[in-house]
């Protein structure tokens, strides 16, 4: 009656070892550390840039615990800070050998202390949040008028662009704030030029109207979804934008998340220099596209030669110089969309779309310039680098450029991303700044640490008082809740903040609820007079269903924090989730196996142990 399956019991012995190696993480504490990352969008770091790092570091006289890849970056960890320092400034000049231009970013971290078998088996600890490590917050709000001005300052050339394309004659073209004007001198020209414009500029509701001076007008004015979809655009591109430069920080796991309609909240765990990340944030990023220059001069210049005069040197993704001209034909305000995809021949290529100033400038420019090269430059902190350099093969019209050749699906997806979120869409303002001190956050770990443990103890010596033997196998039941809840957050490499450490504290108290509901049933089954291994049997069958309708109800309300909350209430209902879930497996399934270990092969069971069982008088 009372006992398990042997493969139950393998569930079991499984979960509590996925438990404990996964938790085990989270108690080693953090090492100094040295990042090695990317200071420039176009350069990219691989597996091949740990070998150069360790030799670097042994030439120094250097031994890290390891050396590593982690996608982004190449991290080296260390025993003490001495070293920390030593290695970093080795790394400064093997890497930066030009002070004034440094390709790579050296920054000093934190990495965990875990052993190597536990890292072979991607057993992280989690990432603790603002409050708890210490760092810097930011509310950042995003002009969305400014967006909008952008928008129909585009659209204003545009309309310009197609009444000359289209030979309609009009008297002149202004804004009024985020409406377009066009002056028309007779019925006759506006009549011929409204069917092209609705037709062409989607996004542009337009009505009839009269200027002062006499003249008739067609007024545009952006549509509500218009309006809607161009804010959320901007904002989205700003948050990639963000991630892109944040990453530079060495940052473990930053937080950018939209709050509201126009604000975006930045925060960054473990940075404590608040000017550098200002400034990363706040970088401007340009995109310039000019002619190459392959020309005898241009060629010698190569070579070590003069650069020729009109003619600049810049560097290909790959290493290679380039001479380019200095003449700008386009930037990137003329690019309106950047898209990774692939072209005619199934090879990877980027898609382009630039507005009708840029793409009249371009056809004219490619029809003039067949079998020449083009190069898109991307400039950053003032320095410029050539994203890409292909050849013009035909005469390219209609707004939509396609470059292709020698690239991967990688290579094409980031340049697109370059090219699309190499700047803000619309500017942002900080609006609230503030620090949290290491000291604070160890504090606050400190105080959430203890609480849970005087929880713990307070609930383990209640349970064990009143239901005695079964109260051990509840409050063990406990102890593996809380294995697996920190266990599934390390595995999922969730941020723990103090909301998730007020959800665990939570978690703790309902799920003992469980075992109290089985243990009184039990009980009133005992006082009815029924055998000890009936008494088991049907207080937790008769338990079951009103376990699963308490946390089932209970999960609704987690999920629905999940749904609509953000920021803080989301990292609780994240944590209360999940402990919801590891609770009904505890509390059931585990502590139930533990009492059939016990008790399910006495086949003359007489008595439990689960503390006075009170009878009704007669």
């Amino acid at each position: 009656m009372n006992r398990y399956s042997w493969w139950k019991y393998l569930i079991i012995a499984v979960a509590l070892f996925i438990g404990v190696v996964y938790t085990l993480p989270n108690f080693f504490g953090e090492a100094p550390a040295v990042q090695l990352s990317s200071g420039k969008s176009t350069l990219k770091l691989s597996a091949d840039t740990v070998p150069q790092v360790e030799s670097t570091l042994k030439q120094a006289g250097l031994a890290p615990d390891f050396v590593e890849f982690d996608g982004r970056s190449v991290r080296a960890r260390f025993n003490d800070t001495d070293a920390q320092l030593k290695a970093r400034d080795a790394l400064i000049k093997a890497f930066n050998p030009d002070a004034n231009d440094p390709g790579y970013i050296v920054a000093l971290n934190l990495v965990s202390r875990s052993p190597q078998w536990l890292r072979s088996l991607h057993a992280m600890p989690m990432y603790l949040g603002l409050d708890l490590r210490g760092g810097v917050h930011f509310l950042m709000q995003v002009d969305m008028k400014g967006a909008l001005s952008q928008k129909v300052e585009s659209l204003t050339g545009d309309i310009r662009a197609l009444l000359r394309d289209k030979d309609v004659r009009h008297s002149g073209i202004r804004r009024d704030g985020l409406d377009i004007t066009v002056r028309f001198r007779d019925d006759a020209a506006r009549n011929a030029a409204r069917p092209i414009l609705q037709d062409s500029l989607t996004d542009l509701q337009w009505r009839d109207g009269t200027d002062p001076s006499g003249d008739v007008t067609l007024v545009a004015q952006l549509k509500q979804q218009s309006e809607r979809t161009i804010q959320e655009q901007a904002l989205k591109q700003n948050i990639t934008t963000l991630h892109n430069r944040i990453n530079e920080l060495g940052v473990a796991e930053p937080v950018i998340q939209q709050q509201g309609v126009d604000r975006v909240v930045v925060q960054l765990p473990g940075v404590q220099d608040t000017a550098k990340a200002k400034d990363i944030i706040g970088r401007t990023a340009t995109l310039e596209v000019r002619m190459v220059d392959d020309s005898s001069e241009a060629q010698a210049a190569l070579a070590g030669g003069a650069v020729p005069f009109g003619d600049e040197r810049y560097v290909e993704r790959g290493g290679a110089p380039i001479i380019v001209k200095r003449q700008v034909i386009l930037t990137g305000n003329n690019l309106t969309d950047a898209q990774s995809g692939f072209d005619e021949n199934h090879e990877p290529a980027v898609h382009l779309t630039l507005d009708a100033r840029g793409a009249r400038i371009f056809r004219d420019v490619t029809r003039e310039s067949i079998g020449k090269r083009m190069a898109i430059i991307l400039f950053e902190k003032g320095k410029g680098e050539v994203v890409t350099a292909p050849v013009i093969r035909s005469e390219i019209g209609g707004g939509r450029v396609q470059i292709s050749g020698r690239m991967t699906p990688e290579e094409s997806a980031d340049t697109a991303l370059l090219l699309r979120a190499g700047s803000l869409a619309a500017p942002m303002e900080i609006i609230e700044e503030r620090t949290v001190g290491p000291s604070l956050g160890a504090d606050n770990i400190a105080q959430g640490f203890h609480s849970l443990v005087y929880g713990f103890a307070a609930i383990a010596v209640f349970m064990m008082l009143y239901y005695m033997l079964f109260g051990v196998f509840s409050t063990l039941a406990l102890g593996v809740n809380l294995l697996l809840l920190v266990a599934v957050l390390s595995m999922l490499q969730a941020t723990l903040t103090l909301p998730g450490i007020a959800a665990i504290a939570l978690t703790l108290g309902m799920a003992i609820d469980s075992n109290v509901l089985i243990n009184e049933r039990v009980r009133e089954e005992l006082r009815n007079g029924s055998a000890p291994q009936s008494a088991i049997h049907a207080g937790y069958e008769h338990a079951w269903a009103t376990i699963l309708d308490s946390n089932v109800t209970t999960l609704i309300v987690g999920l629905s924090l999940l749904a609509f909350g953000s920021g803080p209430v989301r990292g609780f209902a994240v944590v209360h989730c999940l402990g919801i879930l590891t609770s009904m497996f505890s509390a059931v399934f585990f502590s139930r196996g533990l009492v059939n270990l016990w008790y399910g092969r006495q086949k003359k069971l007489k008595s439990v142990a689960i503390g006075q069982v009170w009878k009704a008088q007669e």
